[in-house]
C-alpha cells in the first residue's frame, strides 16, 4: 500500500519544534542560573537571601597551612621548580646582566637628586626590583619565546595542581607522573586564562588612563575632573577584581576530568556566590604576601650584589640578580597555585548553598 502523505499540519508542528528547542534550552539554562544566584539587577538583595557560610582558618593560619603543604613535599615541588627554571632558561632566557648593569649605572648617576640619607641604597634597590619585575632587564622576547613562556607557565600551574590533588587523595606521586599526566586540560585552562585576560581589560584601561592623566598634569590640577577620574578608575579596578575572583577558582575547577571551560566558569561562579568578598580578601592577602616576600628577599640580594661587585669589580659579569629573579618567579608560580588550590578545597568542603 502507498505510504500516506505527511500532512502540512505535521510539517508545521516539526518546524515549530525545531525552532522552539533552542529557546526552551536557553530558558531552562536561565531559570537554573536564577535559582542558583540570589542577586537581581537593580533590585536590592536582602541579607537573608545571600548569606552563605565559608569556614576558613585565619589569614596567618591558612598561609601556614600552605607553607606546611609545600615543606612536607619539598623534594617534589623543589624538583618541579628546578625543571621549570631550567626550561625557562633554555627556551625563554633570563634577564640580561648587561641591561641590569646599565640601569644600575643610570640610577647611580641620578640618585643624588632622587634619594637622600641612609635610605638611598634601599631606594635604588627597590627601583631595580620594580624594573626587574616589570621585565626591564629582559631583552625583547621573540614570538616563539613568548609562546614558550606561556606554555611553561600553564604546565607549571597544571603540574602543581595535579600533584596537590593526588597528594591530598592519599597517594605518593612522582614528579614524572605529574609532568606526564597534568597536561590533559591544557587547552581548557588556556581558554579560561584568555577569559581572565579579557577581564583584566578594565584595570588596563584604568592604568593607561592614569599614565595619560599624570603625563598631561590632569590629576595635579585637582577639582571635580580629577575626582571623577578616580571614581571611574576605582570602578574599573573593582570590576576586574569582581570578575577575576571567580576566574582564579575556575583555573582550578577546569583541571577536573571532563570539565569544559564555560562549565568551569559557571561552577566557579556558583562556588563564590555569597562569598566573593571573603574569597577576594584571601586572594589579595596572597598577592600582598608575594610582594612582601619579593621585597624582603630580592632587595637584600641587590644590595649585597652592589656591594660585592663594588669591592670586587672582576665579577661584574656574574648574573646574581637575574638568577634570583628567575628563582623567585618560579617559586611564586608554585606558591600561588598551591594557595589557590587549597583555598578552592576549603570552599568545596563547605558546600552550603545560598540561603
Amino acid at each position: 500500500m502507498p505510504k500516506a502523505k505527511t500532512s502540512k499540519k505535521s510539517y508545521s508542528k516539526k518546524a515549530q519544534q525545531v525552532l522552539k528547542t533552542p529557546f526552551t534550552k536557553a530558558a531552562r539554562r536561565m531559570d537554573g542560573f536564577l535559582r542558583r544566584r540570589p542577586h537581581r539587577t537593580l533590585r536590592r538583595t536582602r541579607r537573608r537571601d545571600y548569606v552563605r557560610s565559608l569556614k576558613l582558618p585565619g589569614y596567618f593560619a591558612f598561609t601556614n597551612n600552605v607553607r606546611k603543604m609545600l615543606w612536607r613535599h619539598w623534594r617534589t615541588f623543589g624538583l618541579l621548580a628546578l625543571v621549570y627554571a631550567t626550561l625557562t632558561v633554555v627556551l625563554v632566557g633570563v634577564a640580561s646582566q648587561n641591561t641590569y648593569i646599565q640601569l644600575q649605572g643610570v640610577l647611580e648617576d641620578t640618585s643624588g637628586e632622587i634619594f637622600a640619607g641612609n635610605w638611598g641604597e634601599i631606594g635604588k634597590a627597590g627601583m631595580l626590583l620594580a624594573a626587574g619585575v616589570t621585565g626591564s632587564f629582559t631583552d625583547t622576547l621573540s614570538e616563539s619565546q613568548q609562546i614558550y613562556g606561556s606554555i611553561l607557565l600553564l604546565f607549571a600551574w597544571l603540574t602543581t595542581v595535579w600533584l596537590l590533588r593526588t597528594l591530598l587523595a592519599g597517594h605518593k606521586p612522582r614528579l614524572r607522573d605529574g609532568l606526564y599526566n597534568a597536561g590533559a586540560p591544557v587547552l581548557a585552562t588556556f581558554l579560561v586564562g584568555m577569559v581572565m585576560l579579557v577581564q583584566l581589560l578594565p584595570l588596563a584601561l584604568a592604568i593607561i588612563g592614569f599614565s595619560a592623566a599624570t603625563a598631561s598634569g590632569f590629576l595635579s590640577s585637582g577639582g571635580v575632573e580629577a575626582m571623577l577620574f578616580w571614581v571611574i578608575a576605582g570602578l574599573l579596578a573593582l570590576l576586574t577584581l569582581y570578575w577575576t575572583t571567580s576566574t582564579l577558582i575556575a583555573l582550578v575547577v577546569v583541571t577536573l576530568p571532563g570539565m569544559y571551560p564555560m562549565q568551569a566558569l559557571r561552577t566557579a561562579g556558583d562556588l563564590v556566590v555569597g562569598r566573593r568578598v571573603r574569597i577576594l580578601l584571601r586572594l589579595l592577602w596572597m598577592m600582598l604576601l608575594i610582594v612582601l616576600v619579593w621585597v624582603v628577599v630580592v632587595v637584600p640580594f641587590i644590595l649585597f650584589d652592589t656591594w660585592l661587585k663594588g669591592v670586587w669589580p672582576a665579577i661584574q659579569w656574574l648574573p646574581v640578580v637575574p638568577a634570583v629573579l628567575l628563582i623567585m618567579s618560579t617559586l611564586t608560580v608554585i606558591w600561588s597555585a598551591t594557595y589557590v588550590y587549597l583555598l578552592y578545597r576549603r570552599i568545596v568542603d563547605d558546600d552550603a548553598s545560598p540561603a
